[in-house]
């Protein structure tokens, strides 16, 4: 029997297909962190052209980070690539390029001659733009938020407070001399921008702005931001003052605006607070009913 019928055996199992050890990453992903990673390196580059005393070099390297900076956040919202790595990231070049480069940039440019003092200002300065940059991300979360406010940031955004915060040298390069006193002043300018970042002064975002633009003004944008461009690259340090110099003229306009609709918003919900609760006003002559009042009171 054996001889025609070899003894029964199982099938052997079917191996089990290879897991990968790495989960697949989609490239809309990653788009967004290389942009950052490139702001990243320019703001390493920045500082290294302010230690070998390249000011121009070191003021364009930051600028190009800053336009890197705003590239990133709309690519990730476009190709719907946000992520928390992303987010993370993002804050870390962040410190790097606005608070860590400008801060030694404007040291070596005339700050060293104060000498502890004009290092002070320094700190402070990137400290207070980690401290803004932290800030934002914990408001990130924060639901309570009227919804216009979205439309605002709280302070000065670290970019922009870098950008504004280097304004003294702009203005050297332009062709104003450097007087005795401009290291002090300019001390005092950057201890300014540390705290307009670090306040509660609210600060036209712009992010809404743009979202759609009506299809008869593509072209006319177009001329528009490659003349700006040429313009930019032509006189680079005298648009900056002007766009630094005008930005800061804005922010009173840009608080009084927030406290506009902070106003209407607050009148919106007591209104509709009321109409919730129809029976807390007496139709007549608007006094609680007595009917209403709690037991303890009647």
């Amino acid at each position: 029997m054996s001889d025609f019928f070899p003894p029964f055996e199982p099938d052997s199992p079917e191996p089990e297909p290879r897991r990968r050890r790495f989960q697949a990453i989609p490239v809309r992903l990653l788009i967004p962190n290389v942009v950052t990673l490139l702001a990243l390196c320019a703001g390493l580059t920045g500082i290294r052209m302010a230690i070998e005393g390249r000011m121009e070099l070191a003021l364009g390297a930051i600028v190009i980070a800053a336009v890197l900076d705003g590239m990133d956040g709309r690519l990730a919202r476009m190709l719907q690539g946000t992520s928390r790595f992303g987010a993370e990231l993002d804050s870390l070049s962040d410190f790097v390029c606005f608070g860590v480069a400008p801060a030694l940039v404007i040291y070596m440019w005339g700050l060293e001659t104060l000498g502890s003092v004009g290092w002070i200002a320094a700190l402070a300065f990137a400290i207070c733009a980690a401290l803004r940059l932290a800030r934002f991300n914990v408001m990130l979360e924060d639901t309570t938020r009227p919804p216009f406010a979205a439309d605002f940031f709280t302070g000065v955004p670290a970019p922009v407070g870098a950008l504004a915060m280097l304004l003294p040298v702009y203005l050297e390069l332009i062709g104003l001399p450097r007087l005795e006193g401009s290291p002090a002043v300019a001390a005092i300018f950057c201890l300014v921008m540390a705290l307009l970042m670090v306040s509660k002064v609210p600060a036209y975002s712009g992010k809404k702005l743009g979202a759609r633009i009506p299809r008869e003004k593509v072209m006319p944008l177009f001329v528009c931001v490659v003349l700006f461009v040429a313009v930019l690259v032509t006189w680079p340090w005298a648009v900056l003052s002007i766009l630094c110099v005008a930005y800061l003229v804005a922010l009173p306009f840009s608080a009084m605006r927030y406290a506009q609709l902070m106003r209407n918003y607050e009148a919106r919900q007591a209104t509709e607070s009321v109409r919730g609760h129809p029976n807390t006003a007496n139709r007549e002559g608007g006094k609680p009913d007595h009917e209403d009042r709690p037991d303890h009171l009647n």
